[in-house]
């Protein structure tokens, strides 16, 4: 991959899910005509990136070169008609996670990774099958999920305007506003259509959440670590939990990644280093030309006790980097349900005027080479819930990681059993 700053943005609040980088601004714009910083140069800005980073070399079997020459050949009178043009541009690649985002919604997205987001808390993408809106996850304890709204539901409406079809950044706008106001998203599931009337909110997330468990083999206890979002504080924050429940001395862990849309791809990198040893392979990504850049495991892992982690299908992205990097090295067992299946990486590039733009421009593989875009990770052990389970957990948050969560059960039936193989507790 591209060198790059460290940074990567999952999206904006009900944007779309994605692990990516943030690049510099600058680029060489090769053969083009020298504009006077305004519209015009702005939708030739866009075509370069496009045109030197885009993973699909075909550009979705589009002629790219006399697409630059329709746009260019258009008079703009002003950054919002460039703007219309440039998406419009965009959208012969069929591609819903490569989007340009004008100077509200850049800054919007860059608010998204620090870790405090305002509206209702959900990541949404295009589904391509449907050209629906799909939501990946609700973030946990936002006004969403308490509402209801579930990983894989479709947004048909938003305040009763039609959303079929809609462009994510439109849904975008629609579904942010000012705190305490109310939106209300329509929702399909299934065959049912169900609204849902939300009201806005600041969200501060802390997005390690972590507690000292009975119930490990003889008399030690379990680690539980729940991990909602790879938001930029995450890697320091797990890194915390760890340390902390090493001292409290754990024999295990489980680590939940259930309802995690992921986030910045470095962070999911750093996260992994805590549990591998040596230099064992993280994640590779591969560009058009081929080219991979393997990301490793830097010989200071924080334990090295046994691990089991929770996914489901709003594990997506980031987490199927994680998820995917320690079952391929045997470090952890995977129980749930098969994940999301997110498996491309967006560059965010800053444009002039303050618009920016995100573009896919490679795909990431587990160290087993599998490409799990659109495939997920496949649990070892596979518990699925209920419609009724899961509502029950979405009701009582607290009943989450115990008894009463039947995929935590089985995750912590697991780990005793790995607990139980190690050479202390053994023959």
């Amino acid at each position: 991959m591209t060198k790059t700053t460290r940074g990567l943005v999952l999206g904006a609040t009900a944007v779309i899910l994605t692990a990516t980088t943030v690049a510099g601004a600058g680029i060489h714009l090769r053969g083009q005509a020298f504009f006077q910083d305004g519209p015009k140069e702005l939708v030739d800005e866009v075509w370069q990136i496009i045109n030197n980073r885009y993973v699909d070399g075909t550009f979705n079997q589009v002629d790219w070169e006399e697409v630059r020459q329709n746009y260019l050949d258009r008079k703009y009178t002003s950054n919002e008609e460039a703007y219309g043009a440039i998406r419009e541009m965009l959208q012969q690649l069929e591609d819903p996670y490569t989007r340009f985002m004008d100077p509200e919604e850049f800054k919007n997205m860059q608010i998204d990774t620090s870790g405090e987001l305002t509206g209702v808390g959900i990541q949404i993408s295009l589904d391509e099958e449907t050209n629906k809106l799909v939501v990946v996850s609700p973030i946990e304890d936002s006004p969403a999920f308490k509402a209801g709204i579930q990983a894989r539901d479709f947004i048909v409406k938003i305040d009763g305007q039609d959303a079929i079809g809609m462009d994510v950044n439109d849904a975008v706008k629609l579904i942010r506003g000012p705190i305490n106001s109310d939106v209300v998203l329509t929702i399909m599931r299934g065959t049912d259509e169900i609204d849902f009337p939300i009201k806005r909110e600041k969200i501060e997330i802390h997005p390690v959440r972590y507690s000292y468990r009975e119930g490990g083999v003889v008399n030690d206890g379990i680690g539980y670590i729940r991990l909602t979002q790879f938001s930029s504080p995450a890697a320091k924050e797990m890194g915390q939990a760890i340390e902390a429940l090493e001292e409290e001395g754990v024999s295990g862990y489980i680590l939940d990644l259930r309802s995690n849309p992921g986030g910045l791809l470095y962070s999911s990198v750093a996260i992994a280093r805590m549990w591998l040893p040596g230099r064992e392979a993280i994640v590779s990504t591969v560009n058009r030309q081929g080219e991979t850049e393997r990301q490793r495991a830097n010989s200071r892992p924080l334990t090295d006790k046994p691990l089991v982690i929770l996914v489901d299908g709003g594990s997506a992205s980031a987490s199927e980097i994680l998820s995917g990097a320690l079952q391929d090295n045997q470090r952890a067992t995977i129980v749930g349900t098969k994940t999301f299946g997110k498996g491309l990486v967006q560059s965010v590039q800053p444009l002039t005027q303050g618009s920016g733009l995100a573009v896919t421009i490679a795909k990431y593989l587990t160290p087993n080479g599998r490409d799990i875009n659109k495939l997920g990770i496949e649990p070892d052990v596979i518990v699925d819930l209920t419609d009724e389970q899961r509502d029950a957990l979405r009701k009582d948050r607290d009943a989450i990681g115990t008894a009463a969560d039947p995929q935590y059960s089985e995750a912590l039936k697991v780990l005793k059993q790995e607990i139980a193989k190690q050479p202390r507790h053994g023959s």
